[in-house]
This record gives C-alpha cells, structure tokens and sequence, in this order.
C-alpha cells in the first residue's frame, strides 16, 4: 500500500509545481506591462500593419518597449525580426 500512497502524492506535487510556474510566468508579464502607456497596444498593431505591407512577418516578431529616464524623457524601443530572403 505504500507504494501506491507514494505514486499519489508525487502527481499533485508534480502538477502543483507546474501550475506555480506557469503563475509565476503570467505575474511576470502582467509585471512587465504594468508600466506601459494605454496606447501602446495600438501602436503596435499599427506599426506591424505598416511592416506588413513590404515584408511579411509574425507579429511575436515586433517587440515595442518603453523606457523612463530621470530626466522626464521616454524612449519607444522597436525590435522586428526580419525574415531572411
């Protein structure tokens, strides 16, 4: 009997530490977003759409970010993925 006790209990440990690690991953996104502009989203799409038009390429390919210095300045940061040719 202790043999099937122990098979029980490594499942829900194994899936308990998945599930903490895939919150851990959404907190960081949602951590990550938190200081970005409403307009941002926008942007991007609006961004991908104009790229689109002369080469094709996925939308996980466009990283937008942006960064606040101490001097009230910010500074939008686009990287795209170009797909050789």
């Amino acid at each position: 009997m202790a043999l099937l006790d122990y098979f029980k209990r490594s499942k829900p440990k194994a899936s308990a530490q998945t599930a903490k690690e895939r919150l851990q991953v959404i907190v960081a996104h949602e951590r990550a977003q938190r200081g970005t502009p409403d307009y941002l989203p926008a942007m991007k799409r609006e961004i991908l759409a104009v790229i689109s038009k002369y080469v094709e390429i996925d939308p996980a390919d466009l990283q937008c970010s942006i960064e606040h210095s101490d001097q009230n300045l910010s500074v939008l940061e686009l990287n795209v993925t170009l797909p050789k040719e």
